[in-house]
């Protein structure tokens, strides 16, 4: 080997990498804030109906679904679930598609009035 090979061999460039730059982590991700399911009391569905929407939908046994029933009866909403945002949205329109309860459908029963809120953080 020539001594003008061995030269060019070492002074050959060499691609360095460019510096990496460090992660952050002085800051925390950013959080979705939680959303809840309230459910929303009427006079025409009744307690049945409404007992069985909720263990439909949510998978509820039947005490803790009567407890939110009355919780809605008594003063007018309950809170029945609490998520991120677009979880608590499909949660709604399920509950709203169990439609109204058929025994009150002759009286103009409606289906169930629920909606969506943000939690106070």
């Amino acid at each position: 080997m020539s001594s003008f090979a061995a030269e060019a061999e070492v002074a050959a460039p060499v691609a360095e990498a460019p510096p990496r730059e460090k992660p952050r982590t002085d800051k925390q991700p950013k959080r979705q804030p939680p959303y809840a399911v309230v459910l929303h009391n009427d006079d025409l569905n009744g307690f049945d109906f409404v007992i069985g929407s909720l263990r439909k939908v949510f998978n509820y046994n039947r005490a803790r679904a009567f407890w939110l029933t009355w919780k809605a009866h008594k003063a007018g909403r309950a809170i029945v679930w609490t998520g991120h945002r677009e979880l608590a949205e499909l949660k709604a329109d399920q509950l709203k598609s169990c439609g109204a309860d058929p025994l009150q459908a002759h009286l103009g029963a409606l289906p169930l009035r629920v909606t969506v809120e943000p939690l106070p953080q």
